[in-house]
């Protein structure tokens, strides 16, 4: 049974709050004054979101929604203020009951709108580098838990894909592709005000891998996406570089939302979720199935059915059925988000503190799920002169997840005539002992519990005129507790075992990271150009404590959580890691005649992860900018408002290979030696092991036409990844398996990324916005040294991209034999390794979303639609024998002598066959098994509507309705060719809420 929490009420009682505010209106009447309400909209007619409207002489304002609505009660006769940057600010006295007003831009303020680049800003149309960034409006528009869900799709160049359906879980996220052989070397940076955040998982990956596909759970799963006000990823060298060794894959910087100085707001907003899986497998009916099974035992030679084939023998009902995916995975996944803020300030100070709660449910049978708790409070202040600037944030995020510690999605293959899940008492049903039910794995548990403090603060002083220096410090900490239960109840009670066969295994982990960064900034304007220098320096560390503990032989299954109970206990790891990183870094930014535009960075690093004669690196990168329609020929054109050619070239590090590897290690040996614990060697030393190199190169042009209704541009880069990190295969008599060494390989990544944006309709009360983007990625290993004699001659192929699988070429089925057929490549009369020849390219080859947005008075629609063009593996990759005890899709029927037209698939067999069983498995190796895992979705949709209450003053209402994965489009056959096969596909989402600002 689900629980009932408070969040499920927050909606009512909003509209509770509405009725009273309403009946106390009366007292708002009975002084003089008036409620103002109106919309603000810009020069094209587009409403404008955010403009800061109050009343002249008075801390009484308000702010404009998302459709430009505001509301407003103010004195009679008085005069009302309108603001916003790269306007010009609007003066006007109140004459009657609404006031709409049009902003028209500021030419001399309109182009000092600036995006974050990390460690300084930048103009958006004077920015040399690759900056792509969305905001709270889009993140806001979509009911996920993770921000990295948020991006899909919204971002050239940034491919997101969700591994599982299951709440917490995990996302990968490749920055203009894959950069190094190794999986863990390609986690971009993630930078949190300021603040470096862990990228990698902090899940065990023993524990959590049952449920998680290898034992993934993104670290930003404790963020909480309302709390965000932008995410800018940097791409390019020169956006990159800055950040020298950790930049090498990208940086996604993440800037929290802050109060505003001018008055007292508050926020409260609720939603309700429902998320089901968008689409089942279309998978055999027990006649179907029980025909495929006898066909399986006539192809085998046997007459009569063995005692345990219990499905075609008569012990289970021959004409029973169950849709076992609407039994494990049918259920509908309820989740609750409830947030509220506060906001404000007067004069130069200002505040923003946010409480969210979340909670999410599952589809699977029991009672599982995922809980979250946000705080966030940020404070902005400076002084009169504005010379002494002070900013800090403190978020503390909690995450609960109790889960089944093994994934039950597999479990939709079960024979469709298996008994009933329950007996007639309620009771698990094991049918006699005929029947392995799979609900017993549900006793089995995967707990997580992670609880993060990030803590920053920003200090900074103008020295002197034009000289600032600034001071950040910030400090992180993890703490974390995994569990995984094994009791003896997963297990068929006829085999009798107790408590005594029961197990746990626990993990406890311990982060703290801290990070000092003082940099000093000196700007200079001249008649003819500008110049901006940037001079700083990092000192950070990072220390991991983990402590693992397993137990079994229990007294009572109701202790499994005390490993103290367990008469058997075992330390499974004790480790301490220490990181200490530091770096000197430069830039430097010349504008001439606001035309051309170049931009010098340089960074010097120093790691502990390598060894004494490779502790340092250095990086840099150079960009330039020429933005050709700022030239008197085009100054006066009507059609071209803006053009830019820019280009970046540069170097970027990587040491994303984890602490200590260069050294001599030991470890602890599984064996003692006369009663002690014994040490074994682990590692070999290596002085020279060093940085992964990123060599990057951009081109790109940006375009603007009529005064901006339509905009687009086109980028080519080219990065180079070579010193590789990986483990260097050494000989057996060495005693190492390998050693730690830098691989002379060389990994290219390539593509071409589009963005266009127009402004289809602009009219007083409709407008239709669109925007889209595109990349077409290319991948391929260009070089590596004796490739044909190393260990990975059967996984990569020069000139291929790093994403390929060698497999056995599919020739078809023999008539004869009724059994799969492969190519033999060297003609040595057998089907082995080494006729794994087909290299199939299983990445990505097309990406991006075209997202509308449309307005019609006070109601808003957003869509998002994503497209990608991959090849995937097909569900037969992961599957059985055909003929053995599982379901199988519906096109399985297609199979050599069942008369059902093509033959897609040999005879049914028994693994007792061994020819057979060996054509099965070469089969699920073959490029027969890669399909078109290519898709269209209709990723996101949220439909708004802002209510329009006068007897409200000073009071936004707004209802929405958001949906995510609603519609997918594919020829992949599987659930989902997005996540893993054999997990829970990304669910599809429909949402309810509402939000009140007052």
């Amino acid at each position: 049974m689900k629980k009932f929490t408070f969040a499920a009420l927050a909606v009512p009682l909003m509209w509770v709050l509405l009725l009273l505010l309403f009946f106390s209106s009366n007292k708002l009447h009975a002084q003089e004054t008036m409620v103002l309400s109106g919309v603000v909209k810009s020069a094209d007619g587009s409403p404008m979101e955010g403009v800061t409207v109050w009343q002249k002489d008075t801390d009484n304002g308000t702010q404009t929604d998302l459709l430009g609505f505001y509301s407003l009660e103010v004195s009679s006769d008085s005069f009302l203020i309108f603001e916003y940057i790269g306007f010009k600010t609007q003066t006007i006295r109140v004459t009657n009951k609404v006031l709409n007003v049009t902003l028209v831009p500021d030419d001399d303020t309109l182009e000092e709108l600036v995006i974050n680049a990390g460690y300084y800003s930048v103009k958006d149309k004077e920015r040399t580098g690759s900056i792509s960034k969305i905001t709270s409006k889009e993140i806001g528009q979509q009911p996920v838990a993770n921000p990295l869900a948020a991006m899909q799709g919204r971002m050239a160049g940034v491919n997101i894909t969700q591994s599982s359906g299951t709440p917490g879980g995990g996302f990968d996220i490749q920055i203009r592709g894959r950069n190094s052989l190794r999986t863990e070397g390609n986690a971009p940076l993630y930078i949190v005000d300021g603040v470096p955040y862990a990228s990698q998982s902090n899940a065990d990956q023993e524990l959590s891998s049952g449920i998680m596909p290898l034992g993934n759970v993104s670290p930003l799963n404790s963020m909480n996406p309302n709390d965000i006000e932008s995410i800018e990823v940097l791409k390019d060298a020169d956006a990159t570089a800055i950040y020298g060794s950790r930049g090498s894959n990208g940086v996604v910087l993440i800037t929290t939302k802050k109060g505003s100085s001018d008055r007292t707001t508050f926020s409260l907003q609720s939603n309700t979720a429902v998320s089901t899986v968008s689409k089942y497998m279309d998978l055999m009916n027990t006649q179907q199935y029980l025909q495929m099974r006898r066909d399986a035992f006539v192809n085998g030679g046997i007459n009569e059915y063995p005692e345990n084939a219990y499905d075609v023998n008569g012990t289970w009902d021959q004409n029973r059925y169950t849709d076992w995916q609407r039994e494990f995975i049918g259920g509908k996944a309820v989740s609750q988000n409830t947030q509220f803020s506060v906001g404000g300030g007067s004069g130069q100070t200002s505040y923003l503190f946010s409480a969210t709660h979340r909670k999410d449910g599952t589809v699977y049978p029991g009672d599982f799920g995922y809980k979250r708790t946000n705080f966030m409070l940020n404070v902005n202040h400076h002084s009169k002169d504005r010379r002494f600037n002070f900013q800090g944030s403190v978020q503390k995020n909690d995450q609960n997840n109790k889960l089944m510690a093994t994934d039950l999605t597999t479990a939709i293959f079960l024979p469709p005539n298996a008994p009933a899940l329950y007996d007639e008492a309620g009771n698990i049903n094991w049918e006699n002992n005929t029947f392995e039910n799979p609900l017993a794995k549900l006793n089995s548990k995967y707990l997580s519990e992670t609880s993060d403090l990030i803590a920053q603060l920003n200090l900074s002083y103008e020295v002197a005129k034009n000289v600032r220096f600034s001071l950040l410090g910030g400090s992180t900490r993890t703490q974390g507790k995994e569990i995984r239960t094994m009791p003896s109840t997963i297990m068929n009670p006829s085999l009798q075992y107790t408590s005594a066969n029961s197990s746990v295994n626990m993990v406890n982990l311990n982060k703290e990271s801290w990070i000092v960064e003082p940099k000093i900034n000196y700007s200079y304007s001249g008649d003819r150009g500008n110049l901006e220098v940037l001079l700083g320096s990092t000192f950070e560390e990072r220390s991991q404590d983990v402590l693992g503990l397993s137990g079994s032989n229990f007294l009572s299954n109701d202790f499994i959580m005390n490993i103290q109970s367990a008469a058997t206990q075992r330390v499974t790891k004790d480790a301490q890691t220490l990181y200490r990183y530091h770096a000197l870094f430069a830039r430097l930014n010349y504008t001439h005649k606001e035309k051309y535009i170049v931009n010098a960075t340089a960074r010097r690093d120093g790691s502990s992860r390598f060894g004494s004669n490779k502790k340092w690196g250095n990086f840099g990168a150079l960009g330039a900018a020429w933005l050709f329609s700022r030239e008197k020929a085009l100054e006066e054109n009507s059609w071209l408002s803006f053009g830019k050619l820019r280009a970046s070239y540069g170097i970027a590090g990587n040491d994303l290979i984890g602490d200590y590897q260069y050294l001599n290690t030991l470890g602890l040996g599984l064996y003692t030696y006369d009663g002690m614990v014994t040490l074994e060697p682990l590692r070999l030393y290596n002085p020279d092991f060093s940085w992964e190199t990123n060599k990057k190169l951009e081109a790109a042009l940006e375009l603007e036409f009529f005064n901006g209704k339509l905009a687009a541009s086109a980028a080519w880069y080219r990065n180079r990844s070579s010193n590789q990190l990986v483990g260097i295969p050494l000989p057996g008599t060495t005693g190492f398996p390998s050693v730690q060494a830098n691989l002379g390989a060389t990994v290219e990544n390539r593509g071409w990324e589009f963005t266009f944006r127009s402004m289809n309709l602009q009219k007083e009360k409709w407008s239709w916005n669109t925007s889209f983007n595109l990349t077409i990625p290319r991948n391929e290993l260009i070089a590596f040294p004796n490739l044909e004699e190393s260990t990975y001659a059967n996984q990569y192929e020069i000139g291929k991209p790093v994403t390929i699988r060698k497999m056995y070429r599919y020739k078809g089925i023999n008539p004869e034999t009724g059994l799969f057929e492969f190519e033999d490549t060297n003609n040595d009369g057998k089907i082995d390794l080494n006729d794994r020849s087909v290299a199939v390219d299983v990445g990505v080859r097309l990406y991006g979303g075209i997202q509308n947005t449309l307005q019609y008075k006070n109601w808003s629609l957003d869509f998002l639609w994503q497209f990608v063009k991959q090849k995937a593996f097909s569900p037969d990759y992961r599957s059985n024998l055909l003929g053995e005890m599982e379901n199988k899709n519906v096109r399985a029927g297609s199979y050599f002598g069942s008369g059902n037209g093509i033959s897609l698939y040999q005879q049914p067999s028994l693994v007792s066959n061994n020819e057979a069983y060996r054509a099965y498995q070469n089969f699920a190796n073959s490029d027969q098994v890669v399909t078109d895992g290519s898709y269209i979705r209709l990723k996101s949709l949220q439909l708004q509507y802002a209510w329009k209450i006068p007897q409200l003053a000073g009071i936004s209402f707004t209802t929405f309705l958001q949906g995510q994965n609603l519609v997918t489009f594919t020829k992949f056959w599987g659930s989902d060719p997005e996540t893993a096969l054999g997990f829970l596909p990304a669910l599809r989402t429909i949402s309810f809420g509402a939000t009140v600002n007052f």
